[in-house]
């Protein structure tokens, strides 16, 4: 299985578990209603009278309050759920289409590989601006060997016509076909050793077995973006 020529730190999030204790306490209190009838009455019979027709206007009174205070409780009922973010994909199955494209062979060492490959760009995106070719899609680098030293690639731009007046070391071809394993990296070229190391961890915990070979779609244009906001799609060849 082709080895990956990346080195990375694996990093082990431990899983934590909340658990939530709800206690409840209920306390009870004594009804005034005994204290409100409890009224001594040693008073003539006149007396009585203003004291039954003071109690009804005080009971009345918060019944009529209690009744609009039960309408508070939709508005919160109302509170529509937080939408769901959808992870990238991680080891999705796909179907990689050949495409015609521009591509220029070189070298690198890991030092130095993302200036490498962004002068790799250049020298494709400047053929193709002088004789008036647009790029007809993603700009891809396609690893074709790794070593304790660097690697060797070819850098590819899709495009619908054929561009004259190629280098020596550029070409017409097509880019790679068949069944893969799409990942996706976000931020820096230098941070894809941890997106390489858990690609590996995946194909061996998976018992996959992957061709010499691997691939890098730039979703982000690599000439243009700040290094640490590119998003790269990163596609496994599998026997």
């Amino acid at each position: 299985m082709f080895r990956f020529r990346r080195f990375a730190l694996a990093a082990l999030i431990p899983a934590a578990a909340l658990s939530l204790g709800l206690s409840g306490v209920l306390a009870q209190t004594p009804s005034p209603a005994p204290a409100a009838s409890a009224s001594p009455s040693p008073t003539p019979s006149a007396a009585p009278s203003p004291a039954a027709s003071a109690s009804p206007a005080p009971s009345a009174s918060p019944a009529a309050s209690a009744s609009p205070s039960p309408a508070a409780p939709p508005p919160a009922a109302a509170a529509s759920p937080a939408p769901v973010q959808t992870a990238d994909p991680f080891g999705l199955e796909t179907t990689l289409e050949p495409k015609k494209v521009v591509m220029v062979k070189g070298t690198a060492n890991w030092d130095s590989a993302f200036d490498t490959l962004v002068d790799a760009f250049k020298a494709l995106n400047a053929l193709l601006d002088k004789q008036g070719i647009k790029p007809a899609g993603n700009s891809m680098i396609v690893y074709t060997s790794t070593d304790d030293t660097g690697f060797t690639f070819l850098a590819e731009i899709p495009v619908e016509q054929d561009p004259k007046n190629l280098t020596k070391d550029m070409s017409i071809g097509k880019s790679p076909e068949g069944k893969a394993l799409k990942f996706v990296h976000r931020g820096s070229y230098d941070n894809m050793d941890n997106t390489y190391e858990a690609i590996t961890n995946h194909l061996d915990d998976k018992k996959l077995e992957a061709k010499d070979t691997f691939i890098e779609e730039y979703l982000t244009d690599p000439l243009k973006t700040a290094e640490d906001k590119l998003v790269i799609n990163v596609f496994v060849p599998l026997k």
